[in-house]
């Protein structure tokens, strides 16, 4: 009788526990959020920034959030060398290269719908300043790619959290006036690129706010977040870290 009663109570706790794993299972599928990351190409001197988009996925996954990788298919500015430092005679494209980056799980950035994402995030890299606007070359007077400025607007008039890291705040200070975005810290030699690039933000009438590599800032009024990342020289790691808190600030808010 004894060892019969302790039969049941352990079917019982196992079909109680199995109960309770299903429903954890469920209800954490249900609450994943669903983040777009919009790439630039392959390589920090001419598309997205491999360690920025890496830090990016990383970041999501330990978040228990779902990716989905987006990148227009056009025409790469330019192709540079990066081995040489210097632009060659080819010809890439964007989302072609960025598959590399994807690992072949990449759609056309025509195909993002920002009611089927909680959030997107913009991976930085020269490719940020070159295919998806032409900030590398125009500065403050650049002009942002049709489908990016219509993905950044999107997702800011249903109130879904953008993250946006190195040189791809640009991007949001071009699109939404008056937004507030973080390029690193200004007069500080591990940020050299920070100033000039925070003088142009704040002449488009957004406003830059310093902040160190480890950290983020967060536009809540538009819910922007943004991090310098290798705006900064220092140690990947910090890179990495600084990434993470720009997704956890994105995360929050999806």
């Amino acid at each position: 009788m004894l060892l019969g009663l302790l039969h049941h109570s352990g079917r019982s706790l196992l079909t109680l526990r199995t109960l309770q794993t299903v429903r954890k299972s469920s209800s954490s599928s249900q609450m994943a959020k669903r983040v777009a990351v919009v790439l630039a190409g392959c390589g920090v001197y001419d598309g997205s920034e491999i360690h920025e988009a890496s830090a990016v996925l990383v970041h999501l996954s330990r978040g228990g959030a779902t990716v989905q990788m987006f990148a227009p298919n056009i025409d790469q500015m330019h192709v540079v060398n990066h081995l040489k430092g210097e632009p060659s005679e080819e010809k890439r494209n964007v989302l072609v290269e960025s598959a590399r980056l994807a690992r072949g799980n990449v759609r056309d950035l025509s195909e993002l719908s920002a009611k089927e994402h909680d959030a997107v995030i913009f991976p930085g890299g020269f490719g940020a300043a070159k295919n998806l606007c032409t900030w590398a070359v125009q500065g403050k007077d650049c002009s942002v790619i049709e489908e990016v400025k219509t993905t950044l607007q999107a997702f800011h008039s249903e109130g879904k959290p953008i993250g946006l890291c190195c040189i791809s705040p640009v991007l949001a200070a071009k699109v939404f006036p008056g937004c507030e975005v973080t390029v690193g810290i200004e007069n500080d030699d591990k940020y050299p690129d920070t100033a000039d690039t925070a003088a142009a933000i704040n002449q488009l009438g957004c406003k830059h706010v310093s902040k160190s590599v480890g950290e983020s800032h967060v536009d809540e009024k538009n819910k922007l977040v943004t991090t310098c990342a290798f705006m900064c020289n220092a140690p990947i790691h910090e890179i990495f870290d600084g990434i993470g808190s720009m997704v956890q600030g994105v995360l929050k808010r999806a």
